[in-house]
């Protein structure tokens, strides 16, 4: 994904980071696209104003940001740094060059069944490392998946949350999770277990192969009703990714794959032996090129910043700026998209 130009009002700097531009913006923050001083390019998410002003938002970043902090290893992108107690709270994590699942199927059609594998292997591993920490993902869904000549990357842990019923973030009236990749007992606000992730990974790779969403409809009440009470639309999905997704998408937690069983249905040898042997398509792989050097010519354009750090429209105070974070471009809140 690519910046957009900061606008009048939009924080220049953010803790040590420099800002060049806005990568996106969900229901709890916008995510910015930042520079260390030694060089780094990460992604930072600050969430909207209003909500450091609510001290238990504020206690849920808090635990949010640890958590965020504990999902590491291959397949995620790594909370390098936060500041939760920050007038302004934010979080920044690591950035990668290339398309989210979602601007590739739109821009290129559906991926090959060779990527739509690995894809799948990598997030299945990187699922069930997240769940061996006792934590669930709860968005996993095509804006959240990152695709880089070095695998994918599961992004957006703002919404994770203990599977010991560690309060969640509905209090502050935000969704957690998205229409049409929510899991039934999601929706239906049941209790939640990594087997809502496997349901959400199976809607995603079924978009990934066939370029649509298994839930299709008009309105989010349409999507939610789809989810629950009917049949996922697989259209041309075929063979054994075809009887692994539906298998996913079984309307009983319990009568889903674990993610590691996932991941080795997809690649028994694992995702990382695909990945080092090419997974991307020539024309993705062209495009995850131009977007990296497109970075590095808006890093060279880019003077050093200029003002106070922090927000530079007075109206959009130091005192009351909540943030989330991009967990792996994570932290708490939905993330872009």
């Amino acid at each position: 994904m690519q910046p957009q130009p900061l606008e009048a009002g939009e924080p220049t700097a953010v803790g040590p980071y420099r800002l060049l531009g806005r990568l996106g913006s969900g229901g709890m923050g916008r995510v910015y696209l930042g520079r260390s001083a030694g060089g780094r390019t990460v992604a930072v998410k600050i969430v909207h104003p209003h909500f450091a002003l609510d001290e238990e938002f504020r206690a849920r970043f808090r635990r949010e940001v640890d958590a965020a902090r504990r999902v590491g290893g291959a397949w995620t992108a790594p909370v390098l740094d936060a500041d939760p107690e920050a007038p302004v709270p934010w979080v920044a994590t690591a950035y990668a060059a290339g398309p989210s699942l979602a601007g590739a199927v739109a821009d290129a059609g559906p991926l090959p069944a060779h990527s739509v594998r690995v894809l799948g292997a990598g997030l299945a591993e990187a699922l069930t490392a997240v769940h061996a920490l006792g934590l669930v993902h709860r968005d996993v869904k095509p804006s959240n998946v990152l695709l880089t000549v070095d695998g994918p990357l599961l992004i957006d842990f703002g919404i994770a949350r203990a599977t010991d019923g560690t309060a969640s973030l509905t209090s502050t009236g935000v969704s957690i999770g998205s229409p049409g990749y929510m899991s039934p007992e999601q929706i239906l606000g049941k209790g939640v277990t990594g087997a809502a992730d496997v349901f959400s990974l199976g809607a995603v790779l079924a978009y990934a192969a066939t370029g649509e969403s298994p839930f299709p409809g008009d309105s989010s009440a349409a999507l939610l009703y789809k989810v629950v009470h009917e049949e996922p639309e697989l259209g041309s999905l075929e063979g054994e990714l075809r009887e692994l997704v539906q298998h996913c998408l079984t309307k009983e937690p319990t009568g889903r794959p674990r993610p590691e069983e996932v991941a080795r249905a997809l690649a028994p040898e694992g995702a990382a032996r695909l990945v080092a042997a090419g997974w991307l398509p020539a024309p993705l792989v062209e495009q995850v090129s131009r977007s990296a050097v497109q970075l590095l010519n808006l890093e060279a354009t880019e003077g050093p910043a200029s003002g106070p750090v922090g927000f530079s429209n007075p109206s959009v105070g130091l005192v009351g700026e909540g943030a989330g974070a991009v967990a792996s471009g994570g932290g708490p809140g939905s993330g872009p998209g």
